[in-house]
């Protein structure tokens, strides 16, 4: 699965209207007989692994519609600026940026669209199987699981982007079955849906699989504690992240930069990922990190795009004290601070060497500096040396994008379990963590012995005083382990002080940089996209805008 197949296929089984249904052009035609050879079927299901990575034609625009959501988990947050060539450089991401978003804007219906176009790819998948009498009996109960991951999956981010959406399963066949209202179900009855695909897929699914793309029986039991997580049933994220824990299948890797190695993106730290891979044989590489195109660096080694730039609120967040624990009171960074070394591995600063290339990462890479600021990001950036880079446009790269790493997992089961009133449990699973990057190994200057930074962590070591010490120490956490790993917004949201922190974050940001000038987050508005109008336009009155738009 690490090379993701590319199938076209004639059935075409979701349409918002008639029109845009009966103007689809077939590029190969198979008999109703033979779509159902299990062969064929396994191309069908195939496709709807194909555009886990958000490319969804032949267009190069994934960017528009990332499945690493760099532009709405971090775009979005106190995490990233939208970067590139100034503000009017993909001006629909900068709209965003300063909330200033619109239904028409591109962003919001390109990911709208690949996003169904997943939930039509995984409906049609099942439909096929339970059609196909050929199939291995066996097989099909697995491959109807995958499908049904498959399908949360791409509704779970539906929900937590546009909150109330249309739900279409399987038994959708005709164009009428297509015309269903955003709010036909209740964002309860949504989450319900999305909790009994991860739960059949968890009871169905092997342990383990031949091909590290399709999800495993801890993947789905993973994800249902992630559901979990995002409705507060903190009970039920508990047991459920104990189960994936206890089931001895995943580990922290000793290093934190290793996570994201392309030669180790399917490694022990991984519970599922979104495949890429580079030079398959598949058109333009649009298998590889297509939605992330926009975020090299530029310098003398990769393309000058410029995308996806660290804060700087985000990189003071790195700043340490001397008994190595976070300094929040977002003072600018200087060279003589104490910092995590995470914050090296994370983002690049002028004066620190850029991964293996064995130079300086210098101001000078950081397009339109005057705007965006000196920093660039670098964790998930692939060596310009290494063969999992493409050196030709589109420039992606083979490291795959990690939808749940075992971190993350870890850092659920702190947070439940200090939403439960056990806040030593909460401080060991953070310490966990935490321990992890004091142990990794620290970015060396050019000469291989000098720290590039004063490096300086600990663990908690003292009981929390009480919830709020506790909970604020799990959302830094998550925040210093998952910065650039498109989390962040979704994060503030559920927690609900997404208004707050952006806010008091662009109140300070604004003296910082100007192109933040005007921005402002509206409680009760910004949580969520708006439907894309074209959706509604098409809808026959079904479905009704989000609050606010």
């Amino acid at each position: 699965m690490k090379k993701i197949l590319s199938l076209f296929v004639i059935l075409s089984l979701y349409a918002c209207s008639e029109d845009n249904f009966l103007q689809e052009d077939p590029i190969g035609e198979l008999s109703p007989e033979q779509i159902l050879e299990p062969e064929n079927v396994e191309g069908v299901i195939i496709s709807a692994y194909s555009v886990l990575n958000g490319q969804i034609d032949e267009a190069s625009n994934a960017y528009n519609s990332p499945a690493s959501n760099w532009s709405f988990g971090d775009v979005l947050s106190d995490d990233a600026y939208k970067g590139g060539g100034g503000t009017g450089d993909q001006n629909n991401i900068h709209q965003m940026e300063i909330y200033n978003t619109d239904p028409s804007i591109l962003d919001v219906q390109r990911k709208w669209l690949a996003l169904y176009e997943g939930v039509k790819r995984a409906n049609q998948s099942i439909r096929l199987l339970n059609r196909s009498e050929a199939f291995d009996a066996d097989l099909k109960t697995q491959r109807i699981a995958e499908m049904r991951f498959l399908r949360a999956h791409f509704y779970f981010e539906l929900k937590k982007t546009y909150n109330q959406i249309p739900y279409i399963d399987e038994t959708a066949e005709d164009i009428e079955d297509y015309y269903v209202s955003n709010t036909a179900l209740s964002s309860e009855q949504l989450w319900q849906k999305i909790e009994e695909d991860f739960t059949a897929a968890f009871n169905a699914l092997p342990e383990t699989q031949d091909d590290p793309g399709r999800p495993t029986q801890w993947a789905a039991k993973a994800y249902l504690a992630k559901t979990y997580i995002f409705q507060e049933k903190w009970q039920e994220a508990s047991d459920a992240a104990d189960e994936v824990i206890n089931s001895g299948n995943y580990a922290l890797m000793n290093n934190f930069r290793d996570v994201f190695l392309p030669e180790n993106d399917n490694g022990p730290e991984v519970i599922f990922a979104v495949q890429h891979s580079i030079n398959d044989g598949s058109p333009n590489n649009y298998n590889g990190s297509i939605g992330d195109r926009l975020t090299a660096p530029g310098g003398p080694m990769y393309p000058q795009y410029g995308f996806h730039r660290p804060t700087q609120n985000l990189v003071n967040a790195y700043k340490t004290d001397e008994d190595g624990l976070p300094v929040m009171d977002n003072e600018n960074l200087t060279e003589e601070d104490y910092i995590d070394v995470r914050l090296d591995h994370t983002l690049a600063r002028p004066g620190v060497p850029y991964l293996d290339l064995g130079m300086l990462y210098e101001d000078s890479w950081a397009r339109d500096l005057a705007t965006y600021g000196p920093y660039s990001p670098k964790k998930r950036l692939v060596s310009a040396n290494s063969n999992h880079y493409l050196q030709v446009w589109p420039y992606v790269n083979a490291l795959n994008y990690y939808v749940i790493r075992y971190a993350d997992l870890l850092l659920w089961k702190a947070e439940a379990a200090i939403e439960l009133g056990d806040l030593e449990t909460g401080r060991s699973y953070i310490n966990m963590l935490r321990e992890r990057a004091m142990n990794s190994e620290t970015v060396k200057m050019l000469d291989g012995l000098t720290d590039a930074g004063n490096y300086q962590l600990a663990t908690y070591e003292e009981a929390f005083a009480g919830y709020d010490e506790a909970i604020e120490a799990l959302r830094t956490e998550r925040r210093l382990e998952l910065a650039h790993e498109g989390h962040r917004f979704f994060d503030l949201v559920r927690w609900g002080i997404a208004a707050e922190v952006i806010n008091d974050y662009l109140e300070v940001e604004k003296t910082r940089r100007s192109h933040l000038t005007g921005a402002t987050f509206v409680e009760g508005t910004h949580e969520y996209m708006p439907i894309p109008q074209s959706q509604i336009d098409l809808g026959r009155d079904l479905i009704q805008q989000n609050q606010g738009y």
